[in-house]
């Protein structure tokens, strides 16, 4: 990301809560991973497009890279996931290649004493025909012991080669998964490049004008959407957090002022969903580390039962996360090019809202952290395009 986009992001206010402009709407998603084609910018020459239009083009593409980037941390995971699975099948592998050569060592013992006449059949035969018959009957349970025993060496043996090779097929599974997830991830990371080069592209090709217009648009949307979540009633309570979401609501406020950057999870700087999760991994729960695993896989709540620490999720594939700390404000880090600061619950369109600990018991009293001066500057929306 170049030190230019950086400051013309940071310049540029782009609003999330917009009238449809049917000049921009988005075209029907598939649901594949997208295409890691470059994004249009303006044409050159292009007729003087409105503001809404320009924000509506602007949010599509924040929207389409950060789907993509939202794919791409989801592979890494998974690639993390199947590369310490593939440690543990080669290590029982070797394990079991070792146990292999043993039993292909007893085997081996067992041939020569069979060549060499040392069978338990021969043994066998030796006290039958000795002068004391009775004496052999006593040693019987001897030969059954060393028959069971050579049984035994035979059975480990083939036990042994089947297990080996199951490991070695799944082995080998393993290493071409690993191969087709790297690739991926690899294709997804370049479209995230691509992205966010055609988002640079776009927004330097807007004049200053149009640029106070966007930042003037935002600020007029978020405020509306903000005023209109408040008069429905879904902030009109206060609850307290529970001891582990007021220490991630710690945590998270003391990241204020650190640079988003996509597939970050710390210390120096973050994405949004690396934020929420080493926010929670810090209180002392592991939570899912994407935005749309934990929307997926955490407990949802009601909007009007929010409580400092819980997850508010934007957008309709759950491409952004933030984390509630009360007083109808979010700590998130935005988008690449911006800041972690402090939001609207509004900010951006909500999906809903989930809570990383349904078990813990709120605190009896809580105040806020304090928030530095600058916490809520610079812009908070800029990822999505609004319906046709």
């Amino acid at each position: 990301m170049s030190g230019r986009l950086a400051r013309t992001l940071c310049t540029a206010a782009l609003a999330a809560v917009v009238a449809a402009s049917p000049a921009f709407a988005e075209p029907a998603d598939p649901g594949s991973a997208p295409a890691a084609g470059p994004d249009p910018a303006p044409a050159a020459g292009a007729e003087p497009q409105s503001v809404a239009g320009l924000l509506a083009q602007l949010q599509t593409l924040y929207r389409k890279a950060e789907e993509a980037g939202e794919l791409y941390k989801g592979t890494e995971d998974e690639l993390k996931k199947r590369t310490a699975a593939a440690g543990k099948l080669r290590a029982e592998l070797a394990r079991a290649r070792r146990a292999l050569d043993s039993g292909r060592r007893d085997a081996g013992r067992l041939a020569r004493d069979q060549y060499q006449g040392r069978t338990d059949f021969s043994v066998y035969l030796r006290l039958l025909l000795a002068e004391d018959p009775a004496r052999a009957l006593e040693q019987s349970h001897v030969i059954e012991r060393a028959q069971a025993g050579r049984s035994a060496v035979v059975d480990r043996l083939t036990g042994a080669e089947k297990h080996a090779e199951e490991l070695a097929a799944r082995s080998r599974t393993a290493q071409d998964r690993q191969r087709a997830l790297a690739a991926q991830r690899k294709k997804q990371r370049d479209t995230v490049e691509t992205r966010l080069k055609g988002i640079e592209a776009m927004l330097a090709s807007l004049s200053a004008e149009q640029l106070a217009a966007l930042s003037s648009l935002e600020k007029k949307n978020v405020g509306e959407a903000q005023d209109a979540l408040a008069a429905s009633g879904a902030l009109s309570s206060a609850r307290p957090p529970s001891e582990e979401g007021s220490e991630a609501v710690r945590f998270a406020v003391g990241q204020i002022g650190k640079p988003y950057v996509w597939g970050a999870e710390g210390p120096d700087s973050f994405d949004c969903s690396g934020l929420t999760s080493q926010a929670w991994s810090d209180a002392g729960r592991t939570i899912p580390r994407t935005s749309q695993e934990q929307w997926r896989e955490l407990p949802r709540i009601p909007v009007g039962s929010l409580r400092p620490g819980d997850l508010v999720v934007y957008f309709p594939k759950a491409t952004h996360v933030a984390l509630y700390i009360g007083d109808g404000l979010v700590v998130q880090a935005p988008r690449a090019g911006a800041s972690v600061k402090v939001s609207p619950l509004a900010s951006n369109p909500l999906l809903g809202a989930v809570r990383p600990d349904p078990d813990g018991e709120p605190l009896s009293a809580y105040t806020l952290p304090e928030l530095p001066e600058d916490a809520a500057s610079g812009s908070d929306t800029g990822y999505d395009a609004p319906d046709a």
